[in-house]
């Protein structure tokens, strides 16, 4: 076989299960094969600046014998890169250690969501629609506001991937899909200061892109920061927007992985059962639902995708597994294998869902009275201590005086522990704003943060 040609998803699987068929003795082989083609386009100053398109195919495979593991990978899909990629795994199970939880997942009987993500709109979507596509983002954002003085980055991007995993446990699994993106990154400039803001959205489909939010959003925050000073440092409510809210809840949910859990990294481990957020939170992560890109049928071991509760009214629930974490938590894998084809299974979340709350989005700011809303922080996961819970992260926004957005600031630090700030959770927002991807994501109100200008 060569990569030049186009495979479709079931000659991925067949090379995928000939493969497998190749086991030896107490061998167990797992095999995940891939091919993608891509497009960016960046424009710049009504023109484009840059078209980039490519395809890859890639193949990973991995042995198990006697609890020891061996993996490598290629790029290609060649016979003869297929035969080197399975002799290299087999040679490299000699360097692994033992461990008796080392395994393949075995199936396990539940059932797929059998949800069609194959649509190929993105396919259909000509080169000269992309760029046109870019060109006019840039344009957009230009004519949104009299102070924007220039756009930094204005792009579109798409791909399309097959996939196909198959194991010797009896695992023969299939998928393809496709999505696209904006983004745009616009300059506001008042005299001699100049912010930059970002906003983008992705989706399955070319007309499931929010172009409008795109624009709206990105320019102002690019304006909103005009005129930014450091604040006082002073313990205060603090608002969460949306992006933020969901970045805070995707650190949250990585150390709920039991990965982190089993490797000492999660302020949580030996908490389940227990109360660790405020009452109003509920936590899941539902890879069964079709409208986000992290919409799934099987993880990255083949096992079916499910809808796992993480935090159900403030309380632990449980965390998230794959075949091996759940081997040595003697329990079951939660369907929360995530892994690429050249590279190992881990444990993570596919797609993090907070439930809204009560307060209406008129009365978010009134409910705090004094305090800010963060719209943007920076080094959020190097700011994190997995062990403690301990952050402090770079954040920018605006105050909030009387219940009303009043200055923006910037150059700020927000300190907490993920403890602490789960715990301090004091209202959500009844509605959930659409971020990208297809995640929506409800503004949170923390009563008790560390703010301070740095």
């Amino acid at each position: 076989m060569s990569e030049q040609r186009q495979f479709d998803t079931d000659e991925l699987a067949q090379l995928a299960e000939r493969v497998c068929e190749q086991a030896q003795g107490d061998e167990q082989i797992e095999v995940c094969v891939s091919t993608g083609r891509s497009t960016t386009v960046r424009a710049y100053n009504g023109d484009v600046e840059s078209l980039r398109s490519g395809r890859t195919a890639a193949i990973g495979v991995r042995v198990v014998a006697l609890g020891r593991q061996g993996f490598a990978s290629a790029g290609s899909l060649d016979a003869d890169v297929v035969s080197d990629t399975l002799a290299a795994a087999r040679r490299n199970v000699t360097f692994g250690e033992a461990d008796p939880h080392q395994g393949l997942a075995e199936p396990d009987g539940a059932v797929p969501p059998g949800l069609d993500l194959s649509d190929t709109a993105v396919l259909r979507i000509s080169d000269a629609e992309k760029i046109a596509a870019a060109i006019d983002l840039e344009r957009r954002c230009l004519s949104a506001d009299p102070r924007i003085s220039g756009v930094r980055v204005a792009a579109w991007s798409d791909g399309w991937s097959q996939s196909a995993l198959a194991s010797s446990t009896g695992i023969s699994v299939q998928s393809e899909h496709g999505n696209c993106s904006v983004g745009a990154q616009p300059l506001a400039t008042d005299g001699d200061e100049t912010q930059i803001g970002y906003a983008g959205d992705a989706a399955w489909r070319p007309d499931e892109l929010d172009i409008d939010r795109v624009v709206t959003e990105s320019t102002a925050l690019a304006t909103g920061q005009l005129g930014a000073t450091k604040p006082p440092s002073e313990h205060l409510p603090v608002v969460l927007a949306p992006p933020v809210a969901a970045a805070f809840i995707g650190v949250v949910a990585s150390v709920l992985a039991a990965d982190s859990v089993l490797k000492g990294r999660s302020p949580f481990a030996d908490r389940v059962g227990e109360q660790i957020a405020d009452e109003r939170l509920h936590l899941i992560d539902d890879p069964t639902d079709p409208t986000t890109l992290g919409a799934a049928n099987f993880d990255g071991e083949g096992l079916a995708a499910r809808r796992n509760a993480l935090i159900s009214a403030g309380v632990l629930r449980g965390f998230l597994h794959n075949s091996y974490t759940a081997r040595r938590s003697d329990t079951t894998s939660t369907g929360s294998a995530v892994r690429g084809t050249r590279s190992l299974p881990g444990v993570g979340t596919h797609a993090p869902v907070v439930a809204t709350g009560d307060i209406a989005a008129d009365m978010l700011h009134a409910s705090v009275g004094n305090g800010v809303l963060v719209r943007g922080v920076s080094g959020l996961h190097s700011g994190v201590n997995p062990t403690s819970g301990d952050f402090s992260v770079g954040a920018w926004g605006h105050r909030i005086a009387g219940g009303e957005i009043a200055e923006p600031f910037r150059e700020a630090t927000i300190a907490s522990t993920l403890q602490r700030m789960l715990l301090a959770i004091c209202g959500i927002g009844a509605s959930a704003e659409p971020l990208a991807g297809g995640m929506s994501m409800p503004p949170l109100v923390i009563a008790d943060v560390a703010l301070s200008g740095v």
